[in-house]
């Protein structure tokens, strides 16, 4: 295989596994070699082993940072800060992007960012939808719901069940949360933490409301 054989094969997708390449009569030592010659050259990035994404100016498609995320560890979706900022929720922009998954935490330096992900339990793994990212239908990835990215930031932070925390956080666009999908979502946890915070989080959008309906 050369290099355009490979963008034949692989150009329009944003990452891809190295397994896709053993089709066939294909030497794996060899097509290490290939693979470690090309990320030399500047051709490929490795973001973890075994998975690539091409490189500017080759790349015909940019990766989505949580599309990466997603193919970085499977079995985990985006949430936390990096989910509330992409939907509008707090004004700070997010230099890393976090996830949640129930294996062991994890941090990746890659050359197209830092990805961290954080450890829940599996019996709160829910809550969460796949969203799609660009008009290109192969940039898709699993991202929190607002409202469970909330909750989730609420139950990784000792204290976040606290009115003074989720303050601090300095919500905005909280007529964009759900109130009862809130609810819903508090009760299915069955964690008085969770239910505590939901509460919390109700009064402030109904004030947030009170507010705007007054100008």
């Amino acid at each position: 295989m050369d290099f355009e054989d490979l963008q034949a094969l692989v150009g329009r997708e944003p990452v891809f596994e190295s397994g896709i390449l053993l089709a066939g009569d294909v030497s794996p030592p060899y097509l290490r070699r290939q693979l470690s010659g090309w990320v030399t050259a500047g051709k490929l990035l490795q973001l973890r082993r075994g998975l690539y994404a091409l490189a500017p100016p080759y790349q015909k498609v940019k990766p989505h940072p949580f599309l990466v995320a997603n193919r970085l560890r499977s079995g985990s979706y985006v949430s936390l800060q990096a989910s509330l900022a992409y939907d509008s929720l707090i004004p700070e922009h997010v230099e890393a992007v976090t996830s949640v998954t129930t294996a062991r935490p994890a941090h990746w330096e890659t050359p197209l960012g830092r990805f961290t992900y954080r450890r829940i339990q599996p019996d709160l793994f829910f809550g969460y939808q796949r969203r799609i990212l660009s008009s290109e239908p192969t940039q898709h990835a699993f991202i929190a719901r607002p409202e469970k990215a909330l909750l989730d930031l609420v139950y990784l932070q000792p204290g976040g069940d606290s009115a003074s925390y989720l303050r601090s956080l300095r919500l905005q666009n909280l007529d964009r949360l759900d109130i009862e999908i809130l609810r819903e979502l508090s009760r299915q946890s069955e964690k008085p933490k969770l239910q505590r915070a939901a509460t919390i989080i109700v009064q402030l959008v109904e004030d947030y409301k009170a507010e705007y309906e007054d100008l």
